[in-house]
């Protein structure tokens, strides 16, 4: 069994996450995901997410192409991943292309696959948050609506 794995946040699970899970998972059989833990999104990355660790886990775990959610909680353990998991290929995005080379010396395959170029979280944040300063103004919700057609 050639066992496959790949690390992120996953935070707005988005169509350009699922394309990198669908393609590492075509690289073998069994896909593991590193799923970086709060703690590690906060203190090391400086990053917060809108999902917590066992919200993001959750939905990823839903996932026809993940077949074990594992936590990453810091940059040093891929290596002992490598061996722990009996990893043959690891995959990140091409925008981490050389970061993670020195698992070629773990005997694994290294694979930097292209991102969905016009897809990310950081782009859904932004995007939102521009498209809420222009009006200023609250939306309405469904409290607002009338939906009945009568």
């Amino acid at each position: 069994m050639k066992r496959v794995i790949t690390y992120g946040t996953f935070d707005l699970l988005h169509y350009g996450h699922i394309n990198l899970l669908r393609r590492a998972k075509m690289l073998g059989d069994y896909l593991i995901v590193a799923l970086s833990t709060d703690e590690f999104n906060w203190h090391d990355k400086h990053k917060k997410t809108y999902f917590s660790y066992e919200q993001r886990k959750q939905l990823l775990e839903s996932i026809r192409y993940v077949d074990l959610v594992i936590p990453e909680k810091n940059w040093n353990q891929k290596k002992s991943d490598m061996r722990e998991y009996h990893i043959d290929t690891f995959v990140m995005g091409d925008d981490w292309k050389g970061k993670f080379d020195f698992l070629k010396d773990e005997g694994v395959d290294v694979v930097y696959l292209p991102r969905t170029a016009e897809i990310s979280s950081s782009k859904i944040k932004k995007d939102l948050y521009d498209a809420n300063e222009v009006t200023n103004e609250s939306k309405l919700n469904h409290d607002d609506l009338d939906t009945n057609p009568s």
